[in-house]
């Protein structure tokens, strides 16, 4: 049956060869499968294309040693933009992103819901129209300090995964480790759970006026949400970006609709709730770590970039511009559409509203108000579809090194998509929608999310000691990562202090619990043997296949 395999995936894609090395597991499979059969030499030996030392430099990483480098004279490592690479490597994930791709996408998941929906949750935690706006502010600085120390840590190692490759090159196999176990199982699943249920309520909602929507009606809709996306981004990579490139663009029109209808309304003079913004007493700096968190909900996508790094043109150029334009852009249209939201209604009827954006559309738009529950609905779409393109590649790159099952980093045949992985967290996310609550799911989310910000910022100024030799094309001041880890470091703390929880404990225990499946199974490579026959169905099932990376890691 395996040669029947092989032989199908041959004949569908007779340009595609597979070298002995490509047709693998992880964790010693090579050898395994070998006597198995799997390699029963039906593959010629070819050369891969990849440089002789990329053994020691997988992933883009720099040995640290003075060797020159096969890709050219003189260089310390591999090209950043892997050009000692055939373009016509066996399988592997193609460079399709370009800078307005780059742009969109971050964008495109920045920009979810919750500018539409919930702006009122910081009024309601700081009690101020004014402290409320600086949070705004303050959280669109702070996403635009963290996502600039991500872009150099993405020049530096230009393999996707983002927080994991970074945790790898830094500390090693533990950290990287429980960053893929958190964001695997947790973080990424319940992001686009929370989207997903967020899109189906309005969705529903335009049908069903009189009454609240049934609970199991919305969840239905969040499901059928999860299914197209997952159908877009396996069928197509070009697919993913297009709907992300059409969604972001029409989020953006939304937007420009309440800022231009809320200049109208200061024009006529409706200044009245901005005239006192700081009237009311100033909250404690527990309540304003945790209005953070509200504010950062809305932020967060700002680091969703770097996942994909391997699939971005020329990344040590794109990946900074696009977080250059991406996050100002953000920033501005946040401040912009708070301040439209205050002309056209008070801050108590902000804090009442369900739906603040669908409420400023009813009294500034007339007959088209229905603009605004649609755009409700595309936003969270296309916010939806970005989150799942990104978390299909940390599932790809964790795998890829050993930290996941083997098929989480396949891809397919003939359409060069990691679809194990795209399904795998599809499934959990799916699991959320059917058991969670979005409240329920944010505050686990925000909080174990900044934990790992923190070791990310961490990891970049440990490297600047450690590793003084990586080629770095995009450099920022080292206060940056001090200012940001500092500040993570607060918003991790502030709410503990300020009212003490069992569910952080739990979280925390969640994070250390990864420690029991690494020790055997990653760090011992334990391997049991029926997972050779699970590989192998999958594979079957899903017609992918390893890329032709995998040869760097036995």
């Amino acid at each position: 049956m395996r040669d029947t395999f092989v032989q199908k995936l041959n004949n569908d894609k007779p340009e595609v060869n597979f070298n002995q090395d490509t047709i693998q597991g992880h964790n010693g499979s090579v050898k395994e499968s070998s006597k198995h059969g799997w390699n029963n030499n039906h593959f010629p030996p070819i050369d891969d294309g990849f440089c002789k030392n990329s053994a020691a430099n997988f992933r883009g990483r720099s040995t640290e040693t003075s060797a020159p480098d096969p890709c050219g004279p003189g260089r310390m490592r591999e090209s950043l933009e892997g050009s000692c690479t055939k373009t016509k490597d066996p399988v592997q994930l193609q460079k399709r992103l370009g800078l307005f791709s780059g742009v969109a996408l971050i964008v495109g998941t920045m920009i979810g819901s919750g500018i539409f929906v919930s702006p009122s949750g910081l009024l309601v935690r700081t009690g101020s129209v004014g402290v409320s706006f600086i949070i705004w502010m303050a959280c669109g600085l702070l996403s635009l300090l963290g996502a600039l120390a991500y872009a150099e840590l993405g020049t530096m190692n230009t393999s996707s995964g983002a927080e994991w490759a970074y945790f790898m090159d830094a500390f090693g196999s533990a950290p990287a480790f429980l960053f893929s176990w958190v964001s695997t199982l947790v973080l990424k699943p319940s992001q686009m759970a929370i989207i997903c249920l967020s899109f189906a309520q309005y969705a529903v909602e335009a049908f069903i006026s009189e009454c609240n929507p049934p609970i199991i009606v919305v969840k239905m809709v969040a499901l059928l949400c999860i299914v197209c996306i997952l159908f877009v981004n396996c069928y197509s990579v070009n697919l993913g970006m297009a709907v992300q490139n059409i969604f972001t663009s029409a989020k953006l029109i939304a937007v420009l609709i309440i800022i231009v209808g809320g200049a109208w309304k200061l024009f006529q003079g409706n200044t009245q709730h901005l005239s006192n913004a700081f009237n009311n007493p100033t909250p404690s700096m527990g309540v304003i770590a945790t209005a953070f968190y509200t504010g950062l909900w809305a932020y967060d996508g700002w680091n969703n970039l770097n996942y994909v790094t391997e699939e971005i043109q020329n990344p040590s150029k794109n990946l900074p511009r696009s977080i250059i334009i991406a996050i100002p852009l953000v920033t501005v249209c946040y401040a912009l559409i708070n301040i439209s939201y205050l002309a056209a209604m008070s801050p108590d009827e902000m804090i009442e509203s369900e739906a603040v954006a669908v409420t400023f559309g009813n009294r500034i738009l007339g007959l088209f108000a229905w603009i605004m529950p649609l755009s409700v609905t595309i936003s969270t779409f296309g916010s939806a579809n970005g989150t799942l393109f990104a978390a299909g590649r940390l599932c790809f790159a964790a795998s890829r090194e050993g930290h996941l099952l083997d098929i989480l980093s396949y891809v397919h045949v003939r359409r060069l998509t990691p679809a194990p992985g795209l399904i795998f967290h599809s499934l959990i996310a799916g699991a959320m929608v059917l058991y969670g609550t979005i409240d329920s799911l944010i505050d686990f989310f925000s909080f174990t999310a900044w934990i790992f910000y923190a070791g990310a910022m961490l990891a970049l100024i440990v490297m600047r000691y450690t590793k003084p030799n990586y080629p770095r094309p995009y450099k920022v001041p080292i206060i940056i990562p001090v200012i940001v880890l500092v500040i993570s470091a607060y918003l991790v703390i502030g709410p503990i202090i300020d009212k003490p929880q069992l569910e952080y404990l739990y979280t925390i225990l969640f994070i250390l619990c990864g420690l029991v499946v690494y020790v055997p199974f990653v760090h011992y490579r334990m391997h049991p043997a029926f997972m050779n026959k699970v590989t192998i169905f999958f594979q079957m099932l899903f017609e992918v296949v390893p890329t032709s990376q995998m040869a760097m890691f036995d």
